[in-house]
């Protein structure tokens, strides 16, 4: 990208918006996003009309920096399921928004931020819990696998027979594989008696381990916590707030058997006394960028929200 091109209009001071009139293509979105992150000298955070204008738009972004360092581009990506959909989301999706939040207070430079406005009208889970809830492993530590087990069971991660997705955790004797969410793949903990050894990456379908590693982040296995006594509240808070039947709801029956059912994460704001928004987790002095359309996509997502609920 030229250093000299000109950035677009930014608003001044006491101006609530300013008005872009750019060629009606991602590129030209994307080449005039990056000038004005440039030029605010802060974090922009692009609201892209639906999925798949915002990752076009991260395309074109990499494409045009090349993916250079000083200009980082980072994805919110949205759940891709509707409104009260009996599944969750696929891991790999949970695994990167939850990277995403981690990273985002901290992003002070000049990044553009990209996120369909269906996600960005979603609340999300206070600070405490998506950023206070990350904990390392590190060589040398000491670690109780039975402990460790609950505590990985309580933070949403799967106990599997073999380690595939992220979220997924497995113990063998000494050893536990374990696949972090918002890592770029799984790491094989071993131990010598209650010490850990070593840690490893290893290749989830051939089993190999690979490079060493002294410490991994390990950040919630989900966006809601999934352990026995906050799935009795939210059971508690659902009795309340809802006119049903309790011994005929499915949701009712898993969160009292203790089992985190199949599209809880539409039941967030029943977890937490407050919920948060993607604002919450930028720094401050975010600029918002909004796609031609994206207001209209927001109204039409808002009605068919309310339409499911009903």
């Amino acid at each position: 990208m030229p250093a000299k091109s000109p950035a677009p209009p930014l608003p001044r001071s006491g101006q609530p918006r300013a008005w872009w009139r750019v060629p009606a293509s991602r590129s030209a979105l994307a080449w005039h996003a990056a000038r004005a992150a440039r030029a605010h000298g802060a974090p922009l955070l692009l609201v892209a009309r639906d999925t798949h204008a915002a990752h076009q738009l991260e395309a074109d972004l990499h494409t045009l920096l090349g993916r250079d360092a000083d200009l980082p581009v980072v994805l919110f990506p949205d759940w891709e399921t509707l409104p009260w959909d009996r599944f969750s989301p696929h891991p790999d999706i949970v695994s990167q928004r939850l990277a995403t939040l981690l990273r985002l207070p901290s992003l002070e430079r000049p990044a553009v931020v990209i996120v369909p406005v269906q996600t960005l009208l979603q609340r999300l889970p206070p600070l405490r819990y998506a950023v206070g809830g990350a904990f390392d492993m590190k060589v040398g530590q000491t670690l109780d696998l039975d402990a460790e087990k609950r505590r990985l069971e309580g933070a949403g991660y799967r106990n599997v027979p073999q380690v595939y997705d992220p979220g997924d955790f497995a113990v063998r004797g000494g050893l536990l594989d374990v696949y972090p969410m918002g890592a770029a793949g799984p790491f094989r903990i071993e131990l010598f008696d209650q010490e850990i050894e070593s840690i490893r990456a290893f290749d989830p379908e051939t089993q190999r381990s690979l490079d060493r590693v002294e410490a991994i982040r390990m950040l919630p296995g989900r966006e809601v916590p999934t352990d026995a006594e906050a799935l009795g509240d939210v059971l508690d808070v659902l009795r309340e707030r809802f006119d049903i039947d309790t011994r005929r709801s499915a949701l009712a029956q898993d969160l009292r058997a203790g089992i985190a059912p199949a599209g809880i994460e539409y039941y967030l704001p029943l977890f937490f006394d407050d919920t948060a928004t993607l604002f919450d987790y930028l720094p401050d002095g975010a600029l918002p960028l909004v796609d031609e359309g994206a207001l209209e996509a927001a109204d039409a997502f808002w009605k068919q929200a309310g339409e499911r609920h009903e």
